[in-house]
């Protein structure tokens, strides 16, 4: 009867040896996971990402540069006022450079309201501008007479079209994914401090602890408990005595059982080879003689 927990102390032993020991186990510093989270969470409070911040200061040199360059194609007319009164007030499609600077003006509100302002992080807003860019400037190149009236009928519209394709490229392939990559760390960051507070809960105070006070030997406590323990171990005794009464009743009755299965086997052995049958008196049954023909 001592044999299960027995083996049930050797399963749980070799359950135990087969766990690895926590010295084993990889290290987490929560204190570097901390620090990692707060970056990340500095980063939320800013508002806006180092790399898109880049975008948006490149979307404010794409305007700075088409006015520059507007600026001086007016001057190389013959003047700013004179040329500005002409292109703006005087409007020509064929002639103007005008539209080209509202092109770009166009593009930086677009944008910068999209991806400053908004903050969104799909690429809907740039294919926008840079389709209606590509396609303004492809008509007016073809339609107007803008190379007849020197370099600048060559350098604005090309110069618009590749600043309108490095912004769809920057956007594209540096922020959208660099702002993906980061939230997922900051994701993956945020869910391995939490494994490791439950792994490293910290220092435990006195204060957390909790000891009953000792029972002291002949108080009302102390006599209680003997009691029970007493009672316990005499029901334990009544039940043991109960079953071995019961065990040692059935292995009679086996043996029993086995002796008159033993006699009847070898009584009807010897029949079978006299060639009689016999059902004893003994046994309740009148005697009955069968003779085998051969």
């Amino acid at each position: 009867m001592n044999r299960v927990p027995g083996d049930a102390e050797n399963a749980h032993s070799s359950s135990v040896e087969s766990c690895p020991p926590l010295r084993d186990v990889p290290s987490i510093n929560p204190t570097h996971l901390m620090a990692r989270i707060e970056s990340y969470e500095g980063r939320e409070k800013k508002g806006i990402s180092d790399v898109r911040r880049t975008f948006c200061l490149f979307v404010t040199f794409d305007l700075l540069f088409i006015t520059l360059l507007w600026i001086i194609e007016l001057n190389v007319k013959g003047g700013i006022e004179t040329t500005l009164e002409k292109e703006v007030l005087q409007y020509d499609y064929s002639s103007s450079y005008f539209d080209i600077f509202l092109l770009a003006v166009f593009r930086f509100k677009v944008l910068i309201l999209a991806y400053a302002m908004c903050r969104l992080r799909h690429w809907w807003a740039i294919a926008f501008t840079t389709a209606v860019t590509s396609a303004f400037l492809l008509a007016k190149v073809i339609i107007s007479q803008l190379f007849s009236q020197g370099a600048f009928g060559y350098v604005l519209p090309i110069i618009s079209f590749i600043l309108a394709w490095i912004e769809t490229w920057f956007l594209d392939f540096k922020v959208l994914p660099q702002e993906a990559e980061e939230e997922n760390r900051f994701l993956i960051a945020q869910d391995a401090s939490e494994r490791a507070a439950l792994l490293h809960p910290g220092v435990l105070s006195d204060g957390q602890f909790y000891s009953p006070p000792e029972s002291v030997a002949g108080s009302c406590v102390h006599i209680d408990l003997m009691k029970t323990l007493k009672k316990n171990k005499t029901v334990k005794n009544q039940l043991y005595n109960k079953y071995e009464k019961s065990g040692r009743k059935s292995l009679r009755e086996v043996v029993e059982v086995w002796k008159l299965a033993r006699e009847s086997v070898a009584d009807l052995l010897v029949e079978l080879l006299t060639g009689e049958f016999v059902h004893w008196k003994a046994k309740g049954i009148v005697p009955m003689y069968c003779n085998t023909s051969r």
